[in-house]
Parts: C-alpha cells; structure tokens; sequence
C-alpha cells in the first residue's frame, strides 16, 4: 500500500492543475467517478504530474520517458510541455491512433515498437537509445500516489459506500485508489475489472497464484494485459478483494450506457467498472477511468456492435 500521507503530498505536488473529477450518481447504488474528464480524457494526468514534479531538475535535464499504449504517453508530454522539457514514448505500433495523435499533439516524440519491445521496456524500465527520465506508467510510488488522489476525492466527496471498483490495467490505478479508501473507509472492498480476454489478475486470484493466461487483445485497450508486471500481483493481494473478468460484449453494453445515460464518452477501460457493478448490488463506486477512444471503434460500440 502507498502511505496516505504520501498520497496527500501528491496532491499538494499536483496542485490545481487536475480537474476535482465530478462523482455522478448513476442510480439508486452505483457512483461514476469521471476520470475521462481530465484535460487529457484520463486519470494518468494525477501520476504523471505527482512523478515528474517529485523528480529533481538535474533528473529532468534530458526530458523524459515512458512505455505507454496511449494515456500514461499523454500525461507525461502533458507535463513535459509544462515544464519544457522533451517527452518521448515509447509506443506499441497497434496502439489506438487516437491516442498517439493526441501525444504528437502534446508535443511528445512517438518512439514505435513491437507490443514484446514495448512490454520489456515496461519491464526494464527503458528502452535501448532512448534517453532521459523514466516514468513507469505503473510500478512508481510517485505514479501511484498521483493516482490514490482519486481515492482522496471519493472518501471527500461520498460519506458512504460499500465497494469501489477499478479497471485493472498494470495495477497502479487500483494500487494507489485502494490506499486511500483502505486508509479512509476501511470497510469498503475494492474490486478490479478486467476483460476477460486478457485477464491475469483474476486468473491468479482464483488460482491462488501468479498465474499465465491465454492472452487475445481486444478494443479494450487500456486495461488487462498478457501477465502481471513483476511485484504487482503482491501489491494487489494486500489491497483487492475480488478480481473480476468481464465479457466482452457488457463491456461494449456498458459503453452504451454511459453514453445514453451519462453522457459520457468512455473508451472500454473506462467502461468496465461499471460493467462490473451492474451485475452487483451494492452501492459502488465506478471509476471511468478514461474516454481516449477512436470515433470509429465507438461508432461501432453506439450501433450496438461489439468490435
């Protein structure tokens, strides 16, 4: 777990320059907790900016680093423009264009990879020729500490709730939410949504182990993965408390969802949680953690197709 007061130091490095994301009640039991309204459509603006602002200026002299399919990318060349410094990102070639259009956009330097280059370099910490300061979009106690400023708002903001419930994607979303809720609403459980075609986490709850999965990508591309990146299936037995693979197809109906019902535009990432909390009956949290998604994959989504 990341200290809260680490997690509240991160706030105070933050600053005002993340949106007080608003928490929406859906129904009668379910809360969104609206990420996808951050400047950059994403939570990763909180960790970027806790990593970056935390590291020394001699750190940042030669720019900086990270290993992202798209989100982290943006948030990183978000506060690398801020402080002038350059950004590269180290990208899979299949990564949405949508989101890499938004990094060039930033100003960041796209550095494209094979998905097995791109998961080492998450892995190693870097990729061979890139220089500059590495930003591990996950595993960095600065990172997740950015993120458990979500966690803050919701004990702020809601005097009461039975569950949270986080998109899985390298567990440094969840790891830094279930902190701060672990800290402040002890009582709450916090539970994890993967899709169920790249599901390791909850393969290794109901194996009882870090386990390997038949991993298929899909159009939810911002969560799940082929395995568990080293150390956080540790971290997550000490904060999850049910992990959980979500087809599909209520991936895509949860999209719909938001869109009809909210108003929001949430890529698949963004919708699981709420996939997840329909099937529950509790009073849930759901966090949507971003809406970085192409037109034409969400165009498909709204015509009542899965992709």
């Amino acid at each position: 777990m990341i200290p809260i007061d680490e997690i509240r130091r991160a706030r105070e490095r933050i600053g005002d320059d993340v949106v007080r994301t608003p928490l929406v009640q859906l129904d009668e039991r379910i809360w969104l907790k609206l990420e996808c309204l951050q400047p950059i459509g994403s939570f990763k603006l909180r960790g970027a900016l806790s990593a970056i602002r935390a590291a020394s200026p001699a750190e940042l002299t030669g720019g900086v680093v990270t290993a992202s399919a798209g989100n982290m990318a943006q948030g990183v060349a978000w506060a690398a423009r801020e402080l002038g410094v350059a950004a590269r990102i180290v990208a899979p070639t299949d990564a949405p264009r949508a989101k890499l259009d938004a990094v060039e956009r930033l100003g960041g330097e796209i550095v494209p990879v094979t998905h097995d280059e791109w998961w080492h370099a998450m892995v190693n910490r870097g990729h061979p020729g890139v220089d500059g300061f590495f930003v591990h979009p996950v595993d960095d106690e600065a990172v997740m500490a950015g993120n458990g400023t979500i966690g803050l708002e919701l004990a702020e903001d809601l005097g009461d709730f039975d569950s949270v419930i986080v998109p899985w994607g390298g567990g440094g979303l969840t790891t830094g939410v279930a902190s701060a809720v672990k800290a402040l609403r002890p009582n709450a459980r916090v539970i994890t949504a993967e899709p169920e075609t790249a599901a390791p986490l909850a393969a290794s709850f109901a194996a009882g182990a870090q386990t390997e999965i038949d991993y298929r990508p899909s159009f939810v591309d911002g969560a799940g993965g082929p395995t568990l990146l080293p150390g956080m299936w540790e971290r997550a037995q000490s904060v999850v408390d049910e992990a959980v693979p979500v087809p599909l197809d209520e991936v895509a109906d949860a999209m719909r969802v938001l869109a009809a019902r909210a108003h929001v535009v949430a890529e698949g990432a963004g919708a699981l949680a709420l996939a997840v909390a329909r099937r529950r009956e509790d009073r849930c949290v759901c966090v949507v953690s971003g809406g970085n998604v192409d037109a034409a994959v969400l165009a498909r989504v709204l015509g009542g197709q899965t992709p």
